[in-house]
């Protein structure tokens, strides 16, 4: 079953069951799935289960910049909710990957591509994050590189 049958058939469940939260999130996200189908011509294909990922983990971003505006300004409320919905995304997500694992792929992506300075960083950061894919966040990476080309 693909990730979009997946998605489907849980807000399905979600409206049937009485979940009105849950279903929502997911209608809304199928939502945004049919607009980058069209926005890239795949509407009749439909998009990969990678694309999809990287859209879910877009959306993930978004909300948690969202929660911390929220918390920063007093609404704990909207952040609370916020949270929710990156909680119910967050399941279609593949399994973050531990930071001691991402700084043992970058040291040795730089033993690799023999990097030993900071001119070298972002090779080393385009090569790590393509061996991770969205299993660890963008930031998280470039400061682990930094601070093992730093050393």
């Amino acid at each position: 079953m693909s990730l979009k049958e997946q998605i489907q058939k849980d807000m399905k469940a979600a409206l049937l069951s009485g979940n009105r939260f849950e279903g929502e999130v997911l209608r809304n996200l199928k939502a945004a799935i049919l607009n980058e189908e069209v926005s890239s011509n795949k509407r009749d294909v439909g998009l990969e289960d990678t694309k999809i990922e990287k859209l879910i983990a877009r959306e993930v971003k978004k909300r948690k910049e969202s929660i911390s505006l929220y918390t920063q300004n007093g609404r704990d409320d909207l952040a609370d909710e916020e949270k929710s919905e990156v909680d119910i995304l967050s399941k279609y997500l593949p399994t973050p990957i531990s930071e001691k694992e991402l700084v043992d792929i970058s040291k040795r992506i730089i033993s690799d591509l023999g990097a030993d300075n900071m001119q070298q960083m972002g090779k080393v950061i385009s090569a790590v994050k393509s061996k991770v894919g969205i299993s660890a966040d963008g930031a998280t990476v470039a400061r682990i590189v930094k601070e093992l080309l730093s050393n």
